[in-house]
């Protein structure tokens, strides 16, 4: 009897010890070298994972992997997605990942006031999209922050952006002021364009929106050197001072030559710009000039706005610009 006793307890002993060596084999630290990626696509099997992680190097053995993923990962299946998979990680912080469909991000960004030309470059440019896409509608992308899985397609992507933008701006126009410059949403992200590329400062954008407007409803041309820019380049810098010849073309959109909005956005307005378009500050500003701060400073008259132009000469004079 005495000996049947030991006999268990050895049992049991190696029963603990194998088990043990097991759970540090599945817990422990895992064989990859470095950092690296693995790409699971929809529909992937328990099998199919396993094989992807063990040609990565991420595991030591497929066949073990789906094994202790029975015994320990209970029955929540994985999800499809790019993975980033650390040096060294455990085979069971691995089935976490994918269980828990914690994919890496990737994103493609655009600023606000960013031309449709330089989305399709940064959209084209961007590294693990797919496919070819045209020049976006000018206005039609909302500026954002946009995430994407590997392998997805860049004409989907710039759909999502566009739907953004038709969504905001929908929502936006919703909650529009009463008696505004604007009578679509349309004119609105129009002005907005213009309003995102005349100033980046934030405290300011609305009594900017404020200019155009009291422009508009007074039948004065809006004389917004962005819009002069616009069919010259497409949107991209100029690089160089505006020529009289074309101050005085007549395509369009430069609003020295009409009175009016342009025929179409000259950009891609943020959020702000098109709030601040649909809500403008209560001023009867008609006139503003840089004040060499990166800023502007308003006028109501044009006496007051000739003084203030005078002593933005006098600014750049002094820093050897004029």
């Amino acid at each position: 009897m005495k000996k049947l006793g030991y006999a268990a307890l050895i049992v049991a002993a190696l029963a603990v010890a194998v088990f043990f060596l097991v759970l540090q084999r599945w817990s422990g630290s895992g064989p990859l070298q470095r950092a690296t990626t693995v790409q699971i696509a929809p529909g992937t099997s328990m099998s199919g994972a396993a094989s992807a992680l063990e040609k990565a190097g991420a595991i030591s053995s497929a066949g073990a992997f789906k094994l202790f993923a029975r015994l320990f990962g209970g029955n929540t299946g994985i999800k499809a997605g790019e993975y980033s998979i650390p040096a060294h990680v455990s085979q069971a912080d691995i089935l976490k990942l994918l269980q828990g469909g914690r994919t890496l991000q990737r994103f493609v960004t655009i600023p606000e006031g960013w031309p449709s030309v330089m989305v399709q470059d940064a959209v084209m440019n961007a590294t693990g999209m797919t496919g070819t896409i045209d020049a976006p509608a000018e206005g039609s992308i909302l500026p954002d922050s946009y995430s994407f899985q590997r392998g997805e397609a860049r004409p989907a992507i710039v759909a999502r952006m566009q739907r953004a933008m038709s969504d905001y701006l929908a929502a936006a126009w919703e909650k529009r002021k009463p008696g505004i410059a604007v009578a679509t949403p349309r004119e609105a992200l129009i002005l907005a364009s213009i309003v995102e590329k005349e100033t980046g400062k934030e405290a300011e954008r609305r009594t900017v929106a404020a200019v155009y407007s009291n422009r508009l409803k007074r039948g004065m041309p809006l004389q917004a050197d962005p819009t002069v820019i616009y069919p010259v380049t497409k949107g991209r810098p100029l690089g160089r001072r505006i020529l009289r010849s074309e101050l005085q073309a007549d395509n369009g959109y430069n609003t020295y030559a009409k009175t009016g909005l342009p025929i179409g956005p000259i950009a891609n307005p943020g959020r702000a710009s098109i709030d601040a378009v649909l809500d403008p500050a209560a001023s009867s500003a008609l006139y503003f000039v840089a004040d060499g701060t990166g800023g502007h400073v308003f006028a109501d008259t044009l006496e007051q706005h000739n003084a203030n132009v005078q002593k933005w000469y006098a600014i750049r004079r002094a820093r050897g610009e004029m």
